[in-house]
């Protein structure tokens, strides 16, 4: 069951580790390129806070973005300020979005989010961390997979799990850290492949951030995923 309070608290927490790692940096670092290809430092920033802000929309019954080309000039806007006013965006977002989930509502209500992609309110939280945390990682600036909070590793293999599954470019696979299982892609009768690895190896595969070059597959080769 999803604990939308106390996703908000891992929301604030993650904000904080952000904040302090971007308070060290400077303006020639936040020029530098990111992780993410044709992002700067910058972008990432820019769009950690406007997702912050996008996601107030939606919790406010608006639309997350005007559209998506508006979205994507903010980011292009936002990315070369400087450090300070990164920092500060940052902060000031953050506080909304905490602000706008403190408010009494309906948590079970069905919101809109992009590319007419639905959820519950309550997971919302959730996906604010998601972003938080992977896009700290995302900065490359020492915060790495094998940082992040054992339970936001779970979680999110967990959802990019049910993501793909019944996908149908994605053949059926079992995902495994040695202790925990999820299964994933096509449910037909295929035979079925077993991806086995470190936790965040396995999250970084799913989310895109790593190739698996760590990972271990039995019954076929290692799926080709969609991208996100």
């Amino acid at each position: 069951m999803i604990d939308h309070a106390h996703d908000l608290v891992c929301v604030r927490d993650a904000t904080e580790r952000l904040l302090t790692a971007v308070a060290e940096l400077d303006d020639a670092s936040l020029a530098k390129p990111s992780l993410l290809p044709g992002w700067s430092r910058g972008h990432v920033l820019a769009h950690l806070a406007r997702n912050a802000d996008a996601l107030v929309n939606v919790l406010g019954g608006r639309p997350m973005y005007v559209d998506g080309a508006a979205r994507d000039a903010d980011i292009e806007r936002d990315a070369p300020r400087t450090a300070a006013a990164h920092l500060t965006d940052l902060r000031e977002s953050a506080a909304r979005f905490q602000e706008a989930g403190a408010v009494p509502a309906d948590w079970s209500r069905t919101v809109e989010l992009r590319n007419g992609v639905t959820d519950s309110a309550s997971r919302l939280p959730f996906r604010r961390w998601v972003e938080v945390e992977l896009h700290h990682v995302d900065l490359g600036i020492g915060y790495e997979l094998e940082d992040l909070p054992e339970e936001f590793t779970e979680r999110e293999t967990g959802f990019l799990a049910d993501r793909f599954a019944g996908h149908p470019d994605v053949p059926p696979t079992r995902l495994t850290d040695g202790t925990r299982t999820w299964r994933t892609g096509r449910r037909d009768d295929g035979p079925e492949a077993t991806v086995t690895g470190p936790p965040a190896d396995l999250l970084g595969w799913l989310a895109g951030r790593r190739e698996g070059a760590a990972l271990t597959v039995s019954g076929g080769p290692l799926p080709a995923l969609p991208p996100l």
